[in-house]
């Protein structure tokens, strides 16, 4: 690995849940290309943000592409939640995916957090 984020856990579990969403999204019914774009991105901008977070010097630097990368979690929330409703994903796909997003968000407020604690 040649770049320091490459070894974060919150790093490598973003880039596993965005190619997990990529898979899935594949096999959306037509229709729904929105949905599938909206998905797609909001996955990626999680390990993007963290990515380019990391490679920021400064403290608010790297709490803001961090933050970023959490709102990007969130943001995955409601879509998932429609393309459940849509019935574009299982039941036990949206939750797993739902789970994973859970787990990254709260390694996320971890790595916000250890930024506090962080010496100069």
């Amino acid at each position: 690995m040649a770049f320091a984020f490459e070894k974060l856990h919150v790093y490598q579990k973003s880039v596993d849940f965005a190619d997990q969403i990529c898979t899935k999204t594949e096999e959306f019914s037509r229709g729904y290309g929105f949905l599938v774009d909206q998905l797609n991105r909001a996955s990626l901008s999680i390990a993007a943000n963290i990515a380019e977070g990391n490679g920021r010097f400064t403290k608010p630097d790297r709490r803001n592409f961090f933050g970023i990368a959490r709102g990007s979690v969130q943001e995955c929330v409601p879509l998932l939640e429609l393309a459940f409703r849509r019935k574009l994903l299982t039941s036990q796909d949206h939750e797993t995916l739902k789970s994973h997003l859970e787990e990254i968000s709260r390694m996320l407020s971890g790595l916000i957090n250890s930024l506090d604690n962080e010496e100069i």
